[in-house]
């Protein structure tokens, strides 16, 4: 599909140059669904791999039904609209919502049994383990997430993690999905100096980020690679490609692959997503996201370093 025929893409406010050499579509590679060698060698080249409509879409939207009854529960939804429509009451608190998935039976099946992790299993050659935690985003009209890569965040363990966006229901540009800078997860020039930063780390030596992070809580530094994403794809390079997703579609990539998402330009429909974790299990993991009640950014996912 040429851009030509595309609407204009905005994200964090920005209008993206929708020229071709700019902005693109991801890379559908569910015609090597089962051919993991070539899943590997596309995810090498890319830095990510995107399958149209890899996984059950009823099973996908059974969770979004369980998804949007919490939501509604809690307050969230305008009471006027079906649950399913996820239609967003004007100032109820949505965007970051993973108390969500606790004790969600169709979410927890969808994202740790079956398909998923077998996938990952047969990527990685080996036996996996997931992240306990689950990243639920129930984002509102208005600005998406700024560009950023996800190993700031998690970066304790392993390196070779992998992160599975997953929407919720059907995400039309308007609506606002995720979006990869194309080629960003070869750019170590660009990124040695950002993606091997800790958020939850500080320095025991300054008092100021000793009060900023252990005490009260904060982040040394938000992991945000740039509040302008055209401006960043002019450093980077590439093109920001992202699609109209449906329910089913698969999204994985690296932790060194620099994503963002678009704006939800609806007057009042919430996008609903969630990002996962998951690894070969050999391999050490960062411990702010394991166990019953994983720690998180929370005061005892903090560090100090002497600097």
């Amino acid at each position: 599909m040429s851009t030509a025929t595309l609407p204009q893409i905005v994200s964090y406010g920005h209008e993206l140059d929708m020229s071709e050499d700019k902005f693109g579509l991801l890379r559908d590679s569910s015609d090597a669904a089962t051919d993991f060698e070539e899943l590997r060698r596309h995810r090498e080249q890319d830095g990510y791999l995107y399958m149209k409509g890899y996984l059950d879409r009823d099973e996908v939207l059974n969770a979004r039904a369980a998804l949007t009854d919490r939501l509604a529960a809690a307050g969230i939804l305008d009471e006027n609209h079906p649950n399913i429509d996820a239609v967003a009451k004007p100032g109820s608190g949505y965007g970051f919502k993973p108390e969500m998935t606790e004790g969600c039976e169709p979410v927890q099946k969808l994202l740790y049994s079956g398909r998923i992790p077998e996938f990952y299993r047969q990527f990685y050659g080996e036996e996996i383990r997931h992240y306990d935690f689950t990243w639920l985003r129930a984002i509102g009209p208005g600005k998406g997430t700024n560009p950023h890569c996800d190993l700031p965040y998690m970066g304790r363990g392993t390196h070779q993690h992998s992160t599975c966006w997953l929407p919720y229901g059907d995400i039309s540009f308007e609506l606002g999905g995720l979006m990869v800078l194309e080629g960003s997860h070869k750019r170590m020039d660009l990124l040695k100096n950002y993606a091997y930063r800790d958020v939850d780390g500080y320095c025991e030596n300054k008092p100021a980020e000793v009060k900023k992070v252990a005490k009260d809580g904060g982040w040394s530094f938000t992991g945000t690679l740039s509040h302008n994403p055209p401006t960043l794809r002019n450093k980077f390079g590439g093109r920001w490609l992202t699609a109209e997703f449906q329910a089913g579609d698969f999204l994985t990539f690296g932790m060194f692959m620099v994503h963002a998402s678009l704006d939800n330009r609806t007057e009042n429909r919430l996008r609903i997503s969630s990002d996962s974790r998951y690894q070969r299990a050999s391999e050490p993991i960062d411990e702010r996201w394991v166990g019953i009640k994983p720690p998180a950014h929370g005061l005892n996912g903090k560090r100090g370093l002497i600097c």
